[in-house]
This record gives structure tokens, C-alpha cells and sequence, in this order.
């Protein structure tokens, strides 16, 4: 081999630059399978991370820059939040107005019994603790105060009235039974439409509603059975002693709790005769009442400019994605001096205090897997992503991205720039792509195909809110068309594949046509073996027309690809008008045949 190349221990031509706060680094992304658990799965990385320290140089530093886990972390604590709240509450609402800590434990013990079955239902139909389930648990939490709540209250109304523990329980269950049955239904009824949606929208929303309907039934359930039960022991009719002092500590807080009781209820009474004289003064001015009702709603209208237009409400998760995209063709070394100056810039607008770090991912990736998995847009080695983190108690992370939006259009006017989301809601919300609203354009002619994007992008422009216009694919990016002549190729014994072959081995490598691997049997380490032309022998276009065609002829010589194709400049969508040549062609061919002295 060392006779016709040049062998040596390195890697293919840089197509990717990873940086972190502008220093050199290799990027590591860990996606989980659709049935594994997030958090098992990042706090595993976590673990194994201080193992894999002592293993590698103490030069070579391993840091933790994206963690989507927090997501995840976050909408547990607000369920279990909401949670708290809700039973707190409840718990001084119940104290309050019937002055029975019992029955306040009661609820307090209904809600998380509600959650957890709802919660055993999703895991028997495969789902998971995700975004959507917990989202829609949390929404259920204030719902579920209402079964308990309502069974305890007409439970006390019946023993106010005198009657024995056990038939004021069955009598104060059983009216409301039908009417919690019917709100509960009309609650269910509300997310029944969701499963009939289709395609990822079924897949997002479906965990939401289920968590909701789950937990509304348990909460029924509960309230027909365990509430009444609990109340069966734990509370005593009216005028027993429900609550032994055991001491004169216990004593003194039960008499001060029945007199702030006592004097609750006397201001609740006051409060109700006097909403009672409001109701009766505007039943008695019926229509002035209305008028100014109306008035208040019209006064209101005012305030729709003000509002927000959201999908879905925005997560400020302390950190955005930025891509960036420079002229088409420029090779990754020009991009990264083009991100340095975006960098410094991006230093300018966030203070140094609260700038966490910036992590810059240039380029195409090596792994076809990586970039399968990207939903930013790159494109190119032109392209790149800047991912920046801020620091705990900074400031909103929109007021950042609209003044680099500005400062982008302002001080970089030929560099197209966007914000991909950067957290998992977003991602999942906008379906895998890069943008909440998405038009795809296609048709046989890619002139016209991309003179239509340019007008209907300029007509959206002119809409209110909308930015970050642009058109995925660039058109502008410079290419060689290889176009091969099969009847002289066909007379020199040379295939089209051969041509290809040839082509793609010497520019891009043969790892582009036929991987090949070596096995070095001392350290067991598995090398990919990439056989092509320096880059400094390939750098005009007379080195690619004398490009030697592999494969062989029919005449016996070599050939190289002047004598089999034609090459040509052009750029990913060249404009062709469609005129009439094949005469031109015809021409051209007799041409070719008289030049090489064959009769045809």
C-alpha cells in the first residue's frame, strides 16, 4: 500500500466543531427508548459520570450541559405542589366552616388516594409519568377537593339537624350521589373529543386527558366509599365531646380554636345577611345591574391588545437555541470565525452574571444517526447551533432572544438566524420540527417550487408576530455537476457506477461507498479504514477532469473522467429554461463520433 498511498493514523476531513465557552470539546447526546424512564436514565448518567473521571487523563474535563430531565423534575414537583395546596386549603376551609380536624384529615387523605389510582390506571395502559400525565393531574388536583368536600359538608348539615351518626352518613351521601355523578360526568365529557383527534396530536394530548378522567372517577369512587366509612368512625354526632382534652395544653388550644371558631362563624353570618341585601338591592334595579354588567365586559375588550397569543404556554427554562446560518459553501473553519463574532455579541446583550455558558455545535455531524435525530436545520457545514445557558435568577429568557433577534438583523444582515426551541415541551409541541408553523412546498420544478416560497414568504412577513422567516433548504450553495455522456461511456466500457465510484472515493472518501473497518489485534480498537484523494491534489477542477475512472474500459486504456462526463459549476437548484434541444444534442453527438474516427 505504501507504494501508491499514503497511510496514516488520523481521521476524515473536519465536517463538525464542538465548542463550550470557545474552547474545543467532543459533544455527547444520550436520547432515552420511548418506554424508559427519564430521570432513571439521566440520573444514571449522573452516577457513572465520577467512575468514568478516574478512568480518562485529568486534563479531559466532563461536564453536564443540557439536562431535560429538569422538565420532568419540575411538573412532578408542581403536581405534588398543587397537591399540598389544594389539601391545605381544603384543610382550613374545613376547619373554618364545620370546626372538625377529623373531617379535614379525611379529605386531606381522598385527594392523594385519587392521584395514586389514577396513576396505577395509566401504568396498567402503558403510560408513563410524562409532561402530559402529570400536567393533567395537576389540573385534576383542584377538581378532586370537590367529591370529599361536598359528601363531608352534607354529612354535617344531616348531624347538625340531630340525626344518629349512621343515617345521617347514608342520608348525606345518598343526595348527593346522582349530582356528583352528573358533574363528574360533565367533567369526563370535556376530554372525550381528545381521542378522536388523529396522527401526534392523539399521541400528546390522550395521557392528559386519561390522567383527568382516572381521577375523576377514583374521586367518585372514594367518595361513595372510603369518605363515608372514615366519617362512619372518626365523626361523632352534634353536642358529643368529639375531642378528650388530655391535659391543660390541649385544653387551652381546643377552648381557643372553638372560640376563633365561634367568632368565624358570627362574621360569616354578618357577611352572608349582608350579601343577601346585595342580592335583594339588585333583583329590585334589575336593569341598571345589566347596564353595568355590559358596561364592565365592553371596559374589558379594552384589554385584548395586551394578551398574550400562545399555543401553549411558554416555559422559561433558562436557556434557547439559536441557529445560525451562514452563505452557503462556506467551509466549517469560516463558519466558526463567523460564530466567534455572533459570541461576542451574544456576550454584549446577556450580563456576565447571569451567562451560564454558551456551547456551540457546528456543522454537519460524523453519526447519520446524529443528524437523523436533528431538528434544527442544518444543512450544511454553513449551519450552526448555539445553545446558551443562564444562571439561576436571571432575567426572562424572551427579553434575551428578541434583542439578539435585533442585533442579528442589525449586525449581521447576510447571516440568517432563527430559535429552534430548546426545551422538551417545545420540541414536542411543535411535532419534531423546528418551528411552530411549518409549509412544505413541492412540485416537479424546483425553480418554481422555490420563486413561490420566496413570494408567500413575503407576504407572511407583513404578519403580526411572526418571525424568523426563512426557507429550509438553501438553494445558493455551490456545486459541481458531474454529467456523464452514456454513449461515449457506453463505447469505453465504463458504467455509470464506476463513474460515481470514482467521484465519490476520491472527494469524499470510500467510507462513503464501501465502509471498511481494521481490528487492531494489540489494543482490540476498531479503526474505519478511508482510502481518498488529499484534498491539496484534488483543488481545481483540470485534478478532478484527470480523475483515473476505476473499474476499467473496454479499450483497454485507463480513462479518466474528462473522457466519460462533463463537469460543470452550477448550485442545489439550478434554473433550466425548457427549451427545445434536442437538435442541439443530436449535433453535438455527430460531432463526437466524426472526432473519433467511428463510422456509426
Amino acid at each position: 500500500m505504501r507504494d501508491v498511498a499514503r497511510i496514516l493514523n488520523g481521521n476524515i476531513p473536519q465536517t463538525n466543531i464542538v465548542r463550550f465557552n470557545g474552547t474545543r470539546g467532543t459533544m455527547l447526546v444520550v436520547q432515552k427508548t420511548g418506554n424508559a424512564s427519564t430521570l432513571d436514565i439521566v440520573q444514571g448518567i449522573k452516577d457513572k459520570i465520577p467512575q468514568l473521571k478516574q478512568t480518562l487523563p485529568p486534563e479531559l474535563d466532563i461536564s453536564t450541559l443540557s439536562d431535560q430531565s429538569i422538565f420532568v423534575t419540575g411538573a412532578i414537583d408542581g403536581v405534588v405542589r398543587e397537591t399540598v395546596i389544594a389539601a391545605c386549603l381544603t384543610a382550613i376551609m374545613i376547619l373554618l366552616f364545620l370546626g372538625d380536624w377529623k373531617s379535614t384529615l379525611i379529605i386531606a387523605i381522598s385527594i392523594p388516594l385519587a392521584i395514586l389510582s389514577s396513576i396505577a390506571v395509566l401504568s396498567a395502559l402503558g403510560q408513563t409519568l410524562n409532561i402530559m400525565t402529570l400536567g393533567g393531574l395537576a389540573l385534576a388536583v383542584g377538581i378532586l377537593v370537590d367529591d370529599a368536600t361536598v359528601t363531608i359538608e352534607n354529612i354535617d348539615r344531616h348531624l347538625e339537624e340531630g340525626k344518629p351518626t349512621l343515617e345521617a352518613i347514608r342520608d348525606g351521601a345518598a343526595q348527593i350521589a346522582v349530582p356528583a355523578l352528573v358533574s363528574t360526568m360533565c367533567i369526563c365529557i370535556v376530554f372525550i373529543p381528545i381521542f378522536f383527534l388523529s396522527g401526534v396530536a392523539k399521541y400528546l394530548f390522550s395521557p392528559l386527558a386519561e390522567a383527568v378522567i382516572f381521577a375523576m372517577i377514583a374521586s367518585y369512587i372514594l367518595s361513595r366509599t372510603l369518605v363515608p366509612t372514615l366519617a362512619m368512625y372518626w365523626i361523632r354526632k352534634h353536642g358529643e365531646a368529639s375531642h378528650q382534652a388530655k391535659g391543660k395544653k390541649t385544653f387551652a388550644l381546643f377552648t381557643w380554636f372553638s372560640r376563633f371558631h365561634q367568632w368565624f362563624n358570627n362574621r360569616f353570618e354578618k357577611f352572608r345577611e349582608g350579601y343577601r341585601d346585595l342580592l335583594s338591592f339588585g333583583l329590585r334595579n334589575a336593569g341598571k345591574l345589566v347596564t353595568l354588567v355590559l358596561g364592565f365586559t365592553v371596559v374589558s375588550m379594552g384589554l385584548f391588545p395586551f394578551l398574550g397569543q400562545n399555543f401553549f404556554p411558554s416555559v422559561d427554562s433558562g436557556q434557547f437555541d439559536m441557529h445560525v446560518r451562514v452563505k452557503s459553501g462556506t467551509r466549517i473553519e469560516e463558519t466558526a470565525r463567523s460564530i466567534d463574532q455572533i459570541e461576542q455579541m451574544i456576550r454584549q446583550v446577556i450580563p456576565a452574571n447571569q451567562l451560564h455558558g454558551i456551547l456551540d455545535n457546528l456543522g454537519i455531524p460524523y453519526s447519520g444517526i446524529n443528524t437523523s435525530y436533528n431538528n434544527t436545520g442544518t444543512m450544511s457545514p454553513a449551519d450552526g447551533d448555539i445553545l446558551v445557558s443562564l444562571n439561576e435568577n436571571h432575567d426572562p429568557t424572551d427579553k434575551f432572544v428578541q434583542a439578539i433577534r435585533t442585533r442579528m438583523h442589525h449586525d449581521f444582515p447576510d447571516v440568517g438566524v432563527w430559535f429552534p426551541p430548546a426545551d422538551i415541551v417545545g420540541q414536542v409541541l411543535n411535532f419534531g420540527l423546528s418551528a411552530p408553523i411549518d409549509i412544505q412546498i413541492t412540485g416537479a420544478d424546483k425553480a418554481a417550487n422555490f420563486a413561490f416560497a420566496s413570494k408567500l414568504m413575503d407576504q407572511i412577513r407583513h404578519i403580526p408576530g411572526a418571525v424568523d422567516f426563512r426557507i429550509q433548504e438553501p438553494n445558493d450553495a455551490p456545486q459541481l455537476n458531474v454529467t456523464i455522456d452514456r454513449t461515449m461511456s457506453s463505447v469505453l466500457g465504463i458504467t455509470a457506477q464506476a463513474v460515481s465510484n470514482s467521484v465519490l472515493g476520491a472527494l469524499a472518501g470510500s467510507n462513503q461507498t464501501s465502509p471498511n473497518f481494521w481490528v487492531d489485534p494489540t489494543n482490540r480498537v476498531s479503526y474505519q479504514v478511508n482510502a481518498q484523494v488529499p484534498q491539496y491534489d484534488m483543488n481545481t477542477l483540470d485534478s478532478l477532469r484527470d480523475l483515473p475512472i476505476l473499474g476499467g474500459s473496454n479499450t483497454g486504456q485507463a480513462q479518466i473522467l474528462a473522457n466519460a462526463a462533463t463537469i460543470s459549476r452550477g448550485t442545489t437548484s439550478p434554473v433550466v429554461d425548457h427549451y427545445n434541444i434536442r437538435p442541439v444534442i443530436q449535433y453535438l453527438r455527430k460531432r463526437r463520433w466524426q472526432r473519433l474516427g467511428i463510422r456509426r
